[in-house]
C-alpha cells in the first residue's frame, strides 16, 4: 500500500510491545525458503525446506487477523533473492519517536535492510542507522523508558553501547542469551506492564535475577514450546495476543492471566526460525 509520508513521519511512535498497535510493516513469503543455513531451527527443517503456497496461506490469515482489528498494515513487495524478508522485525525497530533500521550480523541479509532504507527513502520516511556492527531488531524489546536488548551472535555490545549514546534518556540493559538462540525475542518478550514471558534455560542466573527484579508477573516457557518460539507471541494491544495453536501451555497461561488468546496457525513460517513477533515492524503503537 502507498504511504503519505508526511503522516507517515509523523506517526512513528512505539514505546511498548504492548499498546494498541495501529500500523505495522510486513513482507509476503512468496520466495520464502531455507538455502543457507543461518540458524538452529533452520537446520532442523532443512531436508524437508519449506511449502510456500503454506507459508503464503498462513501470512495471509495472519494479516487479515491484523486488519480485522482495525490495524494499517503496509506491504513491502517481496524480492525473490531475499528468502528471509519476511521477517521484517530483523530489519528494523522503533524505539519511540525513533524508526532504526537494523546492521544485520548476517551478510546474506543486509540487502533486506537496504530494501527497506530505499522503500523508507521513497518515501521521504526519516530513520536512524547505527553504524557499529551489529544489532538486529529481534533482540530489542521496548517497555516505556527500559529497553531490553539481546547480545547474541547478531548483537554486540558496542552496538547497544552506540545506540545508548543516541538515547541518554532510556535504561538499555543488555542480555546475554545462550548462544542456541537466535534473538532475544525468542526467549523473552514483554507482554504487559509488569508482565513478561520468559524462557529461563535462555539465560544465565544473574540475566534471570535482573528480569525477576524488574517484572513482578513471569510466564515461564517450557523447552519444548520454546522450540515452536512460544515467546515470540504478537500483541495487538495490552490484553489480545496472537500466538501458535501449537503452544497450549502458553495459551493456557495466557488466558489464565485474562488475554485473549488468537490462535493463528503458522507453522510453516517458523521453520525458517521466527514467528509472529519475528514477522511484524510495528512503527506506530498508541495508548487505547
Amino acid at each position: 500500500m502507498q504511504l503519505d509520508s508526511r503522516e507517515f513521519t509523523e506517526r512513528v511512535g512505539c514505546d511498548t510491545e504492548y499498546e494498541k498497535l495501529k500500523r505495522v510493516i510486513v513482507c509476503s513469503p512468496r520466495y520464502m525458503r531455507i538455502g543457507k543455513i543461518i540458524n538452529e531451527t533452520q537446520k532442523h527443517y532443512k531436508s524437508e525446506n519449506i511449502d510456500v503456497d503454506i507459508a503464503m496461506k498462513q501470512h495471509e490469515t495472519f494479516v487479515q487477523t491484523l486488519k480485522s482489528y482495525q490495524v494499517e498494515v503496509v506491504e513491502m513487495t517481496p524480492h525473490q533473492d531475499l528468502y528471509e524478508q519476511v521477517f521484517t522485525r530483523d530489519i528494523g525497530f522503533c524505539i519511540g519517536k525513533n524508526l532504526y533500521t537494523a546492521n544485520m550480523g548476517q551478510k546474506i541479509r543486509v540487502p533486506e535492510v537496504q530494501q527497506l532504507e530505499t522503500y523508507l527513502n521513497n518515501g521521504a520516511i526519516t530513520y536512524h542507522s547505527i553504524d557499529t556492527n551489529s544489532i538486529e531488531g529481534g533482540d530489542v524489546i521496548v517497555d516505556g523508558q527500559t529497553i531490553w536488548i539481546g547480545i547474541s551472535d547478531r548483537t554486540s555490545k558496542k552496538a547497544v553501547e552506540k545506540l545508548q549514546e543516541q538515547l541518554p534518556n532510556y535504561q538499555i540493559n543488555p542480555l546475554p542469551i545462550d548462544e542456541h538462540i537466535l534473538h532475544l525475542d525468542c526467549a523473552f518478550n514483554c507482554i504487559a506492564p509488569n508482565m513478561v514471558l520468559v524462557y529461563p534455560k535462555a539465560f544465565a542466573e544473574k540475566e534471570l535475577e535482573k528480569i525477576r527484579q524488574h517484572y513482578e508477573y513471569i510466564i515461564e516457557v517450557s523447552e519444548d514450546e520454546a522450540f515452536t518460539l512460544g515467546t515470540n507471541v504478537f500483541m495487538l494491544d495490552h490484553k489480545t495476543v496472537i500466538s501458535l495453536p501449537e503452544n497450549q501451555q502458553v495459551n493456557q497461561q495466557l488466558r489464565a492471566h485474562d488475554f485473549y488468546v488468537i490462535e493463528v496457525p503458522f507453522n510453516e513460517i517458523i521453520k525458517s526460525g521466527g514467528s509472529f513477533r519475528c514477522c511484524t515492524l510495528p512503527v506506530l503503537r498508541e495508548n487505547s
